[in-house]
C-alpha cells in the first residue's frame, strides 16, 4: 500500500507487525521501515528498506515508476534496517546514483560490496535539483549515527529526518492524525529513550538547525508521519533532549525473599507522602525498554537489589548496564537493597549509580539484612520522602 504524502511524493515503505526485539529494545507495537519516492524531472528514492523487505520496495516503486527508472537513491543513514536492501535496488537500477555523505559512503562499504555503486558525494548546505522541487541536505552527526544526514524536500517543506521522531509502531495508518496520538507520542517517547538518548546534545544542534526550515511534514525512518502534530512532537524533543526531570522517582528492585521488594514499597510510600509520583518497577517482571523510558524524565533514580553471590542480582546489572549506556543526563540517584551473610548487591548498585550514571548520589546504600524490621522500614519511607522533595525541586527547575 502506498501512501501519497504531497503530489508526486509518496511512501513505499514496510510494516513490520511481527518484529518484537530491536537490538534488546522491546518493540510490543511492530515497527515500520519507511522509504519515500519523489517523481519529478528527476527521480528519487529516499531511504530503503531491511533487506529481508527489498522485493516489497522494489513491487511497491515499479508501478508508480511508470516504466522511469530513478536517478537517484538518497541514504540518510547507513544502518541496515535502512540501508539493507541498496543492493537489490542498485542491481534493479544501476544507473541511479547513490546520494550520501562521505562519511556514510565509507560505513556502507564495511556492509556491502560498493565497489561498482556510483557514488554522489553531497554536504551540508548542498542542494539537488529534481526540476519543480530541490533537495537540501543537512548533515546531522550522532543522531544517531556519524554518518546520520537530515533530507529537506522543497517547496513542499517535507523533513526526511531519518531515525529522529521515529516510534516502532506498526498501524493502518500513515499519519500521526490516523493513529491515537497519545499511543503514537508514547511510542516517539519510548523510542528517543532507548535509541538516542545519549545524543541529546547533538539533537538539539539539530532541532536549531531544523527550526528554520518551514516544516510542513516530518517523515522519519520509522513509524508515522508528522503533520498534525508537529508542534507536540518538536515540544517533547526539547524536553527530552535535556532528560527534563518531572516530579518522578523511578524505583527499580529485584527480589529473592520479599526483602527488597519490601524495602522498594516502603521507599514509594514515602515518596507519595512526600508528594511525588512513584513508578515501580520489579525488573525481572518488566524488561529495560520500560525502565529507560521512564529513566527519561524521572528526576530519581532509586534502584535496588538483594545481595546474590557477593553482588547484584543479574537482571539489576543488565538494566543499568543498560541504563549506563544510555547516559540519562541531570539525576538523583540512591540504591538500596538486602544482604545475608555478605554484602554486595546495594553497593553494586550505588557504584553503577554514581560512576556509571553519573547520578548526584542522595545517600549511602539504605541495607537490611535479611528481612527488613519495622525501624529498617521506617528508614526507608524517610528516605522516600527525602527523594520526593528532590524530585519535587528539580522538576520546578
Amino acid at each position: 500500500m502506498n501512501v501519497e504524502l504531497a503530489e508526486k511524493v509518496y511512501w513505499v515503505g514496510y510494516v513490520d507487525w511481527d518484529i518484537r526485539d530491536f537490538h534488546g529494545y522491546w518493540t510490543e507495537r511492530g515497527s515500520t521501515y519507511n522509504s519515500y519516492l519523489i517523481l519529478d524531472e528527476k527521480i528519487a528514492l529516499v531511504d530503503t528498506v531491511k533487506a529481508p523487505f527489498a522485493e516489497h520496495l522494489l513491487g511497491s516503486i515499479s508501478p508508480l515508476l511508470d516504466g522511469r527508472k530513478p536517478d537517484y537513491i538518497i541514504c540518510n543513514h547507513a544502518e541496515p534496517d535502512h540501508s539493507g536492501s541498496l543492493p537489490k535496488v542498485l542491481q534493479a537500477y544501476p544507473q541511479a546514483e547513490l546520494v550520501c555523505d562521505s562519511k556514510c559512503q565509507g560505513m556502507l562499504a564495511h556492509y556491502y560490496d560498493t565497489s561498482g555503486w556510483n557514488f554522489k558525494i553531497v554536504a551540508e548546505g548542498d542542494v539537488l535539483s529534481l526540476g519543480k522541487r530541490q533537495i537540501k541536505f543537512i548533515e546531522t552527526p550522532m543522531v544517531h549515527w556519524p554518518e546520520s544526514m537530515f533530507t529537506f524536500l522543497e517547496p513542499d517543506g517535507i523533513l526526511f529526518s531519518m531515525d529522529a521522531f521515529g516510534q516502532h509502531l506498526a498501524s493502518e495508518g500513515r499519519f500521526d492524525d490516523e493513529v491515537d496520538p497519545v499511543i503514537a507520542l508514547d511510542e516517539a517517547k519510548i523510542y528517543f529513550a532507548n535509541i538516542v538518548m545519549l545524543y541529546g546534545k547533538p539533537i538539539a544542534k539539530v532541532l536549531g538547525k531544523a527550526g528554520d526550515l518551514g516544516i510542513k511534514l516530518i517523515a522519519p525512518s520509522h513509524g508515522v508521519m508528522w503533520r498534525s502534530h508537529i508542534d507536540k512532537i518538536v515540544s517533547a524533543y526539547a524536553d527530552w533532549v535535556l532528560c527534563k526531570a518531572t516530579d518522578k522517582v523511578l524505583v527499580v528492585y529485584d527480589t529473592m525473599w520479599g526483602s527488597t521488594d519490601m524495602m522498594a514499597q516502603a521507599i514509594a510510600d514515602g515518596v507519595r507522602e512526600g508528594g511525588a509520583k512513584a513508578k515501580v518497577i520489579r525488573i525481572r517482571e518488566s524488561h529495560i525498554t520500560e525502565v529507560a523510558t521512564e529513566a527519561l524524565d524521572a528526576a530519581v533514580l532509586a534502584f535496588g537489589s538483594p545481595t546474590l553471590n557477593m553482588t547484584l542480582m543479574p537482571q539489576m546489572a543488565a538494566a543499568l548496564t543498560y541504563l549506563k549506556g544510555l547516559r540519562p543526563v541531570g539525576k538523583a540517584g540512591q540504591a538500596f537493597g538486602s544482604y545475608g551473610w555478605g554484602k554486595g548487591g546495594p553497593e553494586e548498585v550505588h557504584k553503577y549509580l554514581h560512576e556509571g550514571i553519573k547520578c548526584e548520589i542522595l545517600g549511602d546504600p539504605i541495607r537490611s539484612q535479611f528481612v527488613p524490621d519495622a525501624g529498617k522500614l521506617d528508614e526507608c519511607r524517610a528516605a522516600g520522602r527525602a527523594m520526593a522533595a528532590k524530585a519535587l525541586e528539580m522538576a520546578r527547575a
